[in-house]
Parts: C-alpha cells; sequence; structure tokens
C-alpha cells in the first residue's frame, strides 16, 4: 500500500510542479518520506546509465540520450539535471506504472557525485560513467580527494565501470568490469602543467611524485609514479587526432565527429557519450551521425546579439576553476577579434558566501591572448576579478570595470570589438540574457 501511495503521490505532485514550473526534487522528496524504501522496490528496466563527477555530467547526458533515442530506444532521464536521490526518485516514479515498472529500454540518470551512494544503495546501475575530478565548490565538497572518497562508496559489483583514464584519480577506480577511455597527444598537449596549480603532482596510490609523457590541461593527460607501478590505464576506446582550429575529433582513427563547441572538454563529453553507447552495442555510425556538429540544447551555450553584434554565453559551473577555464579557452582560441565580458554576481547557488579564493585558481594568463581586444568585468565581485587579473600576464589596459551589470551590458552593446563571449554561472546567466536577443 505504501508503494502505491508513493507512486501515485509522485505523479501527481509531478504533473502539479510541471503546470506550475516548480522544479522536480520535491514530488521524489514526498514519496520517500511515504516510503523510505521505494527504490528498491521499483522494477528497473534492462539498461540503468548513471554518469557523475565534477564536470560535464549534464552535457553528458544530453549527449548519450540523443544517441540512444536514435538508435530507437526508449529512454526515461532526468533531462532536468535534478541529480540528488528525490530528483532520481521522481525519475523513476513518474515514468512506472502503478506496479512499479519503469516503462522504458533504459534509465539515464545524472548523479551528484555526493550523493550518488544514497541512490545505489537501493539500486545498482548496469553501466557507470566517471568523467573526472576537478576542485569543485569549495563550500560544499572541499577537496576532489575526499570526493573521491565518497564516489567510492557508491561503486558496487555488478556495474560496468566507464572511466575517464586521462584523470589520475578516475582511473584508480575498480571493479571486475571497467572500460576506458581517453585522448592521445594532440597539437595543443604539452610536457609540462601550463595551469595555475598542479593536481597531478603525486601519485594517488602511493602518494610518489608523478611524471607525465604530456598533459592535455592541469592533471590531464598520459602519466606514471616513479615511486610504485601506478600509471595510466590503457584505453578501451580513444580520440586519435583532435584538432581545436579546424573543429574535429577522430575516434580510434576511424571517425570523424564535426565539433560546434572547440573545446578539449567537449571532446571528453563526446568521448565519453560514445564509449557508453558503444558498450550498449550500439553502432559507431550512429553515435557519429547523432554527435556530428551536434549543439547542446542545456542552456549551457547560448548564442546571441545585442546592437546588431554577435555573442556566444558560455556558462561556467560555480566555484570551480577549470569549468571557467574551458569557456576562457575557447575566447583564447577563437579565430578573429574578440570582447570577453566576465559576470561574477552569485559566488554559489545554495550558499551564502563571499568566499573567492577559487579565482585565484583559474587561468586568466588566457585573457592575454592577442586576439582579445577588450575585457569588461561586472557583478558585485568584479573588484575582486579587477585584484586577480592583475596577477595574469596581460595588458590591463584593455580591462574595464563595471560592477553594474545593466550599464556593463549598455557599454558591451556599444564599444565590443569582435565575436562577444560572454562568461558567467548558472545563477547570473539569465541577467546577461535578459537584455539581448537570444538567437534560435
Amino acid at each position: 500500500m505504501r508503494k502505491l501511495l508513493a507512486i501515485i503521490t509522485c505523479k501527481v505532485l509531478r504533473v502539479v510542479g510541471k503546470a506550475l514550473g516548480k522544479g522536480s526534487s520535491l514530488p521524489g522528496k514526498w514519496a520517500l518520506k511515504i516510503d523510505k524504501n521505494i527504490l528498491s522496490e521499483v522494477k528497473l528496466p534492462k539498461y540503468v546509465i548513471a554518469v557523475t563527477g565534477s564536470n560535464g555530467k549534464t552535457s553528458t547526458v544530453e549527449m548519450i540520450k540523443q544517441i540512444m533515442e536514435n538508435a530507437g530506444l526508449k529512454v526515461a532521464v532526468n533531462s532536468e539535471g535534478s541529480n540528488q536521490i528525490e530528483g532520481v526518485t521522481t525519475l523513476l516514479l513518474s515514468n512506472c506504472n502503478l506496479s512499479g515498472e519503469v516503462k522504458a529500454d533504459a534509465v539515464l540518470l545524472e548523479s551528484d557525485e555526493r550523493y550518488a551512494r544514497h541512490s545505489f544503495k537501493h539500486f545498482i546501475p548496469t553501466h557507470y560513467v566517471i568523467t573526472n575530478l576537478y576542485r569543485d565548490q569549495l563550500t560544499r565538497n572541499g577537496h576532489h580527494e575526499w570526493i573521491y572518497d565518497i564516489i567510492q562508496d557508491s561503486i558496487h559489483e555488478g556495474s560496468k565501470l566507464i572511466l575517464n583514464c586521462d584523470d589520475p584519480l578516475i582511473n584508480s577506480y575498480a571493479t571486475s568490469s571497467n572500460v576506458y577511455f581517453g585522448i592521445d597527444r594532440y597539437k595543443d598537449s604539452t610536457d609540462i602543467n601550463t595551469s595555475v596549480y598542479d593536481d597531478g603532482a603525486y601519485c594517488p596510490k602511493c602518494k610518489g611524485k608523478m611524471r607525465y609523457e604530456y598533459r592535455h590541461y592541469n592533471h590531464i593527460g598520459k602519466y606514471e609514479c616513479t615511486a610504485c607501478d601506478y600509471k595510466r590505464h590503457e584505453p578501451d576506446y580513444k580520440i586519435t587526432d583532435v584538432n581545436l582550429d579546424d573543429g574535429y575529433l577522430i575516434i580510434d582513427e576511424k571517425y570523424r565527429i564535426n565539433l560546434a563547441l572547440k573545446s578539449i572538454y567537449n571532446a571528453y563529453n563526446i568521448l565519453a557519450a560514445y564509449a557508453l553507447c558503444r558498450e550498449l552495442n550500439i553502432k559507431s555510425e550512429t553515435i557519429v551521425e547523432s554527435l556530428n556538429n551536434y549543439i547542446l540544447k542545456n542552456g549551457r551555450v547560448v548564442e546571441f546579439t545585442i546592437n546588431g553584434k554577435r555573442g556566444t554565453l558560455l556558462t561556467s559551473k560555480h566555484e570551480n576553476s577549470i569549468s571557467y577555464n574551458q569557456s576562457l579557452r575557447v575566447a583564447a582560441n577563437y579565430k578573429g577579434y574578440v570582447t570577453a565580458i566576465i559576470m561574477v554576481d552569485a559566488i554559489s547557488r545554495k550558499y551564502f558566501t563571499s568566499e573567492t579564493s577559487w579565482l585565484w585558481d583559474i587561468d586568466f594568463d588566457f585573457l592575454g591572448s592577442d586576439n582579445i581586444k577588450e575585457v569588461i568585468l561586472c557583478g558585485q565581485y568584479a573588484s575582486d576579478l579587477a585584484e586577480r587579473l592583475q596577477y595574469a600576464k596581460m595588458n590591463f589596459n584593455k580591462v574595464h570595470i563595471e560592477k553594474d551589470i545593466p550599464k556593463a551590458i549598455e557599454y558591451l552593446g556599444e564599444e565590443a570589438i569582435g565575436h562577444i563571449f560572454a562568461i558567467t554561472c548558472f545563477s547570473d546567466q539569465h541577467k546577461l540574457l535578459n537584455r539581448v536577443e537570444i538567437v534560435k
């Protein structure tokens, strides 16, 4: 009886929530209050796929969904990104019948890296993609090695792990069934660390000194420990060539995918989706066709115009330096003049804090690229940004500071040179998008 009541309550609240434009966690929260074991009682389909990690979860899930649907599979997915146990509960109960059977060929979950261990006490994913572990949201997540231990608690025998072997921490996870993906050296790889900090300095197994053959960025690359036998696994699926200037990548020396977003981070998300879908026996040709020139629909990348000038919003994750580095790298690699506007008006989505130390972890040296003609800093933390930029390798004369966001955007429309790249977080993106014309 509790099971049935939990399912009905969730379904009703989900319908009401959609009508009111509310989030997708509340129905699951109430269902769990009625029956705390409801997730253990649901009958799941053949495939239960989970994706977790610091960055790239939402984008990777979106691309996996696109591929699976193109392959003719019906997918139940938490597209709204509600990725804690309440959101997972809402997803499963909304897609099941009154007897508790999920009516889909596959369940596809974006799972918060801190909360996956709670969801997977009740059921075990058949396939578990782990993308990366970075410094992320200090006020919430502390250190990424702590998050490593938390994710470890969510891993169980019976799950096939799909792991980014270029990340030394991710590479060390293990079950009896692991699959690895990675990227070979390409023209933008470096022999040394070029980031502000180095999280790949020491071996995650013995804490000995790590030696890198090459790096793609920060601690991501090909490595081995100088003190023990720990090293990068050989990838089962790999990008054998990537050209961000021309916007394409090659997987396994055979399959070319053109990139709508010319970013090495995007390349990793594509490769993770490819590896997972190949493990589901989806044909490579179907995957390539699905992802060729694929434009994300999750609002992370939005094209806009202002006063007839074209721009791109690159949404970065709060308190996550590597996410911001991704956006800065795209602007710096653009083939043409660029005006960059960086908005930091909210630090965290959940916590009231003015903790800005993470700004010092961002590679603002990217803004010193010759193609970037002006940098506009705005939002209540514009002065913090300005202080940080004084230590970057760039001409500070091209920096314009305007804390007032409407005034900064007005200045942008009047003075921007070349293509505009707007770089901000989820909480602040609407403060720009409400004042520009979005390109559909």
